[in-house]
């Protein structure tokens, strides 16, 4: 899949956002090592810390499914009910989330405005120094 089609698949899901209290909507698309896109959206809660971002619910459906290797991920954010006009980056814990099922000097995050407007990063990236599973393997 290439990165357009991913990025369309975020800004569809976004469509799905849950977001009463911050107003923010937030799509994204994940890409799995075998060729498989999940996608997921925001789904906020009165409790805030029930909250669950895009990102993370992608990842989640991914993982609830069987795939446990991601490759790529698409990202879109913006007021809800409103164009998208700036780049949506993810938060650390979702950053962190990544870093558990992908290889962080090969997981891309596409960042996005729209499929030809982006920006490209790996996760090793935005996420130096991550906090890898592979540390318990002492």
């Amino acid at each position: 899949m290439n990165n357009q089609e991913l990025i369309e698949n975020a800004i569809k899901a976004r469509e799905n956002a849950y977001a009463p209290y911050s107003h923010y909507a937030v799509g994204a698309a994940v890409l799995t090592k075998d060729g498989q896109v999940y996608t997921g959206c925001n789904i906020e809660n009165a409790s805030y810390g029930a909250t669950n971002c895009g990102e993370r619910t992608a990842i989640f459906k991914a993982v609830s499914e069987g795939h446990k290797e991601m490759v790529k991920i698409a990202i879109v954010g913006g007021k809800e009910n409103e164009e998208i006009k700036e780049y949506a980056y993810p938060c650390g814990v979702c950053r962190q989330v990544m870093a558990e099922f992908c290889n962080p000097k090969e997981m891309t995050i596409l960042i996005a405005k729209s499929g030809a407007d982006y920006i490209e990063k790996k996760l090793d990236e935005i996420l130096p120094l991550q906090f890898g599973g592979d540390l318990w393997n002492i």
